[in-house]
């Protein structure tokens, strides 16, 4: 009865969500007379002057060198029907993910925000369970969550983000940039973005999404953060948003850092683990997505194996493996769940430090 009852609820939430995105499409139309994919970028020392270095965390404007490392990307392709939808990607930036999502009706920004801390923070033994989410939260927000770092609201991921949009759409009207911001016009509509990123960005997505209410979050090889406890906070964004996918060899699959954060964040309710190369589109709507794809039994070529790029899985031919799961986990229905499953007992959800 709990699963009908939740079923039903996701079912009306979906019409809801259907007038929704009906008035939404009808809002952002693309127009004028030569379609294409545009490709921007910025540094964002230069978009926002109020933007500042951390040292401290690695947060820096320019690496050693001299190049800059504080540069935005960003792409559009208003040649394809768009989803009034935004992606975050908290991640270098990737080209071919980019491509893909440009594809399938998607914007996307990468911006430069606060993601080299490890090895410089949180560093006690045994460390606090939320000292390593606090962190995220306030590279993301820009908001006092953590003693350990000090990152002011210009240079969370929040403004940062806002910032470069408030530049797109100044730079590339064309790609209708504006309709992501809110009603007052002082951020962005949260509820059209979609956060997304890979190893540590996946899990600083995750942890945002429990703090503000986001369309849905893409987890590749993540989340993780196997000493903390957020992933079971109360959140903003509804479980059956958040998508996770990884590789078997992966060293976070192996030590139970994906399976026990993918259980505490509930996402056995909507659906048993499915292995994608055994299991065709839509992978029975579940939530928990993992490959056993040739990556040669290298686990740090397995861990970016569900990611677009040199060491994702190929067939014979050459050709990648997982193009229709990456359409799955940015488009797939958010209220069309799996059915829900018991939480695995091999799955080991106390890990000592």
């Amino acid at each position: 009865m709990k699963i009908r009852n939740q079923k039903y609820l996701l079912s009306i939430l979906s019409l809801a969500c259907s007038v929704h995105f009906a008035c939404a499409g009808d809002d952002l139309k693309f127009s004028g007379s030569s379609p294409k994919r545009y490709e921007l970028s910025a540094r964002a020392s230069e978009i926002d002057s109020r933007a500042k270095e951390h040292p401290e965390i690695n947060f820096v404007f320019a690496s050693k060198d001299g190049k800059p490392a504080d540069v935005q990307n960003a792409s559009v392709d208003t040649s394809v029907e768009p989803r009034g939808k935004l992606v975050i990607w908290l991640m270098s930036h990737n080209g071919e993910l980019f491509k893909r999502l440009n594809s399938y009706g998607l914007h996307a920004i990468q911006p430069h925000y606060a993601n080299k801390w490890f090895g410089i923070v949180c560093q006690q033994k045994p460390v606090g369970s939320h000292c390593r989410g606090n962190v995220r939260l306030e590279a993301a927000t820009g908001e006092g969550f953590s003693d350990e770092v000090s990152i002011p609201q210009p240079d969370g991921m929040m403004e940062r983000s806002f910032q470069f949009v408030k530049w797109l759409a100044k730079e590339n009207p064309e790609g209708k940039w504006d309709y992501f911001f809110n009603e007052t016009e002082d951020g962005l509509r949260w509820t059209d973005v979609i956060v997304a990123g890979s190893s540590h960005g996946s899990t600083t997505a995750t942890r945002f999404s429990k703090h503000v209410e986001v369309s849905r979050v893409v987890a590749l090889c993540g989340p993780r953060d196997q000493h903390q406890d957020w992933q079971a906070l109360p959140s903003k964004t509804p479980a059956n948003r958040i998508f996770g996918f990884s590789h078997v060899l992966d060293g976070g699959w192996t030590a139970d850092h994906y399976c026990r954060s993918w259980e505490l964040l509930g996402l056995h309710e909507f659906g048993p683990i499915v292995n994608v190369d055994e299991t065709p589109l839509p992978f029975g709507n579940s939530r928990r997505l993992i490959t056993n794809c040739d990556v040669g039994g290298d686990a740090k070529k397995a861990h970016s194996a569900v990611t677009p790029g040199r060491n994702s899985g190929k067939d014979a031919e050459g050709n990648l493996l997982h193009e229709d799961v990456w359409r799955y986990l940015f488009t797939h229905p958010v209220e069309t769940v799996g059915d829900a499953v018991p939480l695995d007992d091999d799955c080991l959800k106390v890990q000592l430090q």
